[in-house]
């Protein structure tokens, strides 16, 4: 916001003032350099420069001891909504969010800007756009996570890497099957102890060159080079043997039926041998990232692609980590941010049901009454997934007694007792200590704030700790308490071992050595078993899980998207987003 504008929206929002439009006000040059922060020779300059530009109108006091006057000639919504637009059409959306984000102002003149700058976001067909090209623009109220697949950890950059990468083969969650990627074939030995796949031809990375075996070699090895928190899942693997330039053979220690499973996830999205992909991500997808900063993430689609070419030529990210949260985990084109009414002709929703849910967890790594089984018991009931539903409500859909919605279902489900938790917290040996919640700031806050009302209720003091995004874990591990949620991969199996054994992840975190090692104990074997007895073993776990009270499942979630009428292509990718890869815009009269 330039400077001008800044002082005014300043000074009409002071409320030390109490300035009214059109209605001249007695004022000090004294009351307006505090208001402005600057000197009185400064307010003076300032002055003059509001009124020269019609913001206001001064009358300066005669003689010593008398007020000056002055009218505020434009209201502070006028002003914004003048400045925004003047912004968003020189192609400035940076310093449009800020306006927004940074300016003191009341909540509801915020979402109006907010809807102002909505309409501008969404699709640009080329008639609109000086390049020439259709362009999606999305907001997210965070800021941009791990891109690189060794690490990545959450659902939207796990979403973004299926956009700018591929895989040798992908998981069909419809027919629980896996389908050709850039691998076309594949085959195993009868013990499940060597694996071969065949490799497309013609496949070009974003920088040009061809992909082959050497690629899908380097991108294994990089997992154990950088020390990726998911390479126990590849500790089988003794031998990735080249056999051609479009042939590639795994021999492994032992047998492993869930090797197809370890090939379609992210983390093994092929990367080029020769370049540095922590500074530049470079993949074979039908987007490449042209422009990536703390601001915006920029793709491009990628003409080389060896698929079918984006109907999109753009997709623009654009990051505001200070409007608050998403009512949904991605923005598409004619939505808002905020919520839209059900009425509104323009909008249609889609809702997902998402695999995984909100969840609490105890940090062991911390000494505290929290180890006490009785303490974790009185907690679970205090974070009772019942009442969570029906005080909160929204997108917490069903309470979740596993990460997984169907075995939730069958589950008899009954409130709670606050007078038997009670009970347990003084049987625990509480002495009234206060015990840290760590959640994220916005996205959790209204469950933080329910769950501190009802921890009072019992005698139990709970401290918030917001954390702007506990994903980046710092002074998150200091507290007892941690708000957490997990969306798993349609490919479920994955998702749930991936969950006991990543390394980087709040579980693993928050389990003392001691208690990680009982659950690998159990989980072992888990790649030599056929698909049933993996399901039933990762029911175990997570039975365990729930017996010991080490995690309290709270919620399954909906994530919900607002979508204009006029977009096709909707086909919803990895997590419930859409593939950004398949959406086109219908532009033109109807028939």
């Amino acid at each position: 916001m330039d400077t001008t504008t800044t002082h005014y929206v300043r000074l009409a929002t002071a409320k030390e003032l109490s300035l009214t439009l059109d209605e001249p006000v007695p004022v000090t040059i004294d009351s307006l350099s505090d208001a402005l922060c600057c000197t009185p020779r400064n307010v003076k300059f300032i002055l003059r420069k509001l009124e020269e530009q019609g913001f206001i109108h001064w009358q300066p006091g005669r003689g010593r001891g008398h007020y000056s006057e002055m009218t505020l000639l434009r209201s502070v919504n006028e002003t914004l909504e003048s400045h925004l637009r003047e912004l968003i059409g020189r192609g400035k959306i940076k310093e449009a969010i800020e306006l927004i984000g940074t300016i003191d102002i009341h909540k509801t003149l915020q979402e109006q800007l907010l809807r102002s700058l909505n309409k501008h976001m969404g699709f640009h067909s080329h008639a609109e756009t000086a390049s020439g090209q259709d362009v999606l623009r999305m907001m997210r109220s965070r800021r941009q996570g791990n891109l690189d697949p060794a690490f990545v950890y959450t659902a939207f950059e796990t979403y973004l890497l299926g956009q700018v990468g591929n895989t040798l083969v992908t998981y069909d969650a419809k027919s629980n099957s896996f389908q050709p990627n850039l691998a076309h074939m594949w085959e195993c030995s009868e013990d499940h102890t060597v694996w071969i796949f065949y490799l497309r031809k013609g496949v070009r990375f974003h920088h040009g060159r061809v992909m082959t075996s050497m690629d899908v070699q380097a991108t294994l090895q990089r997992l154990h080079d950088v020390h990726s928190p998911s390479i126990w899942l590849y500790r089988d693997i003794e031998r990735a043997e080249i056999t051609g330039n479009y042939c590639i053979r795994f021999e492994l220690s032992r047998p492993n039926r869930f090797f197809l499973h370890l090939f379609s996830c992210i983390r093994m999205t092929i990367l080029p041998y020769d370049m540095d992909v922590s500074e530049r991500l470079i993949g074979t997808g039908p987007f490449q990232i042209t422009k990536m900063n703390e601001d915006v993430l920029e793709l491009g689609a990628f003409e080389a692609y060896y698929g079918i070419r984006p109907h999109l030529d753009q997709v623009h990210i654009w990051f505001v980590p200070d409007l608050g949260p998403n009512d949904r985990y991605y923005e598409l084109p004619g939505t808002s941010r905020l919520k839209l009414p059900s009425t509104d002709f323009n909008t249609n929703s889609i809702n997902y049901p998402a695999l995984g849910c909100q969840y609490m967890l105890f940090n062991f790594r911390k000494e505290g009454i929290h180890h006490h089984p009785k303490f974790r018991q009185a907690l679970r009931m205090v974070y009772d997934s019942v009442a969570l539903v029906k005080d909160l409500g929204g997108n917490r859909i069903t309470p979740a007694g596993s990460f997984l919605p169907w075995k939730s279902e069958i589950q008899d489900w009954t409130e709670s007792s606050l007078e038997h938790a009670r009970e347990l917290l003084y049987g625990s040996g509480y002495q009234g200590e206060t015990i840290a919640l760590s959640y994220t700031l916005n996205k959790d806050s209204k469950v933080a704030e329910w769950l501190q009302r009802r921890a009072q209720v019992i005698g139990l003091h709970l401290a918030m700790c917001p954390c702007e995004d506990n994903v980046h874990f710092g002074e998150t591990m200091n507290a007892e308490l941690i708000m957490a949620e997990e969306i798993l991969e349609e490919d479920w199996q994955y998702g749930m071992i991936h969950f006991f054994k990543n390394l980087s992840n709040h579980f693993h975190m928050c389990m003392t050595p001691d208690l990680q090692s009982v659950l690998d104990q159990k989980l072992d074997h888990f790649a030599q078993l056929p698909s049933i007895e993996r399901a039933e073993l990762l029911d175990e776990a997570e039975e365990m899980l729930r017996e010991n009270n080490w995690i309290l499942h709270g919620c399954h979630m909906n994530k919900r998207a607002q979508l204009d009428q006029s977009i096709f292509g909707m086909q919803t990718a990895e997590f419930g987003y859409m593939d950004i890869s398949q959406l086109w815009i219908k532009i033109g009269s109807e028939v």
